[in-house]
């Protein structure tokens, strides 16, 4: 009964990994869920891989916070906390472990925290104990495993996984290509994170807060970015906004804007009518020409077209 058992749980997980690639779900690959867990552990039995965890309730001051994690420390506070916090004390306890590596000759200091930064700043902020999990890895395998962790959580931001990922694109891996592989997902949705983290100083700058920004807001900036006119109108518009404390969506608002002024065409010189409609637009047409335009609707007399006229091919007719 136990093999038919595991046998159709099997069968389950691949049917489900089968749906989720039809629907293209490896680009955004998810957590396994409560009865993807109860699958991956049912096959490690079936297989006798199934490691029993070793937990410690250690000082959380004694748990330094590895170079490479993936989060700002200095912005965590006891709003970016209340989940946590608030889980901590229902609960009586730290549900879930944090996962360390131990670390010698540094003193009091025992731990390193590859996953669990914020159970770290929980803890310490509430004076507890903080409940770990001791995991022999390497690097590159403690950069996936945090990257798994968090890849669907909303409290890191898109900014803060693109500095992550170029960090260990640097440290770990050869090319994009190998990186993707590895983190199982698309070279393209890896590319769009890579390219948000070479967001300039002024931009980043011009938002209140980095968690703010979005891998949607470097896609709208992407192309205005490349050509050098409309990159020299942008950044100029970001720094205006710095010090504004706009939030996100108003910064990225007025800077898709200063693209778009940048990226109009401006006409040579325009005149208007007494009454201030435009009636007359000047233009360059090859090296010497002129275009000219009669704008209709204008009510322009005669008399006044001809002075604009006359005064348009003084001024710019060579």
């Amino acid at each position: 009964m136990a093999k038919n058992l595991n046998r159709s749980l099997t069968e389950a997980a691949k049917k489900t990994i089968h749906a989720r690639r039809e629907k293209g779900e490896r680009e955004t690959p998810t957590s396994h869920g409560v009865l993807g867990n109860r699958i991956q552990a049912a096959s490690e039995l079936t297989r006798g891989e199934r490691v029993k965890r070793v937990h410690y309730m250690v000082e959380p001051e004694h748990c330094k916070l590895w170079e490479q994690h993936n989060r700002r420390y200095d912005l965590l506070n006891e709003m970016r906390c209340a989940d946590l916090i608030e889980g901590f004390k229902s609960m009586g306890k730290q549900e879930f472990p944090a996962i360390v590596r131990r670390v010698e000759g540094q003193g009091e200091v025992s731990y390193e925290v590859i996953c669990g930064v914020r159970r770290r700043w929980t803890a310490i902020y509430l004076g507890w104990k903080l409940l770990v999990e001791v995991r022999d890895l390497d690097d590159e395998q403690a950069f996936r495993l945090a990257d798994i962790e968090n890849r669907d959580r909303e409290d890191i931001s898109d900014y803060e996984r693109a500095l992550d990922y170029k960090s260990a694109l640097n440290l770990y891996y050869t090319n994009q290509k190998q990186m993707a592989e590895r983190l199982e997902v698309t070279v393209d949705w890896l590319s769009r994170f890579l390219a948000l983290a070479d967001l300039p100083d002024e931009i980043v700058h011009a938002y209140r807060d980095v968690t703010e920004i979005c891998v949607a807001h470097g896609r709208a900036l992407a192309a205005g970015l490349k050509d050098a006119k409309t990159r020299r109108r942008l950044l100029a518009k970001a720094k205006d906004l710095h010090g504004q404390g706009l939030e996100g969506k108003a910064v990225i608002g007025q800077l898709k804007k200063a693209v778009t002024q940048a990226t109009q065409k401006v006409p040579l010189a325009s005149y208007q009518t007494a009454k201030g409609k435009p009636m007359l637009t000047i233009d360059r047409k090859g090296r010497d020409g002129l275009a000219i335009i009669v704008e209709p609707g204008s009510g322009a007399s005669k008399a006044e077209l001809k002075d604009a006229l006359h005064e348009a091919i003084e001024a710019h007719y060579r």
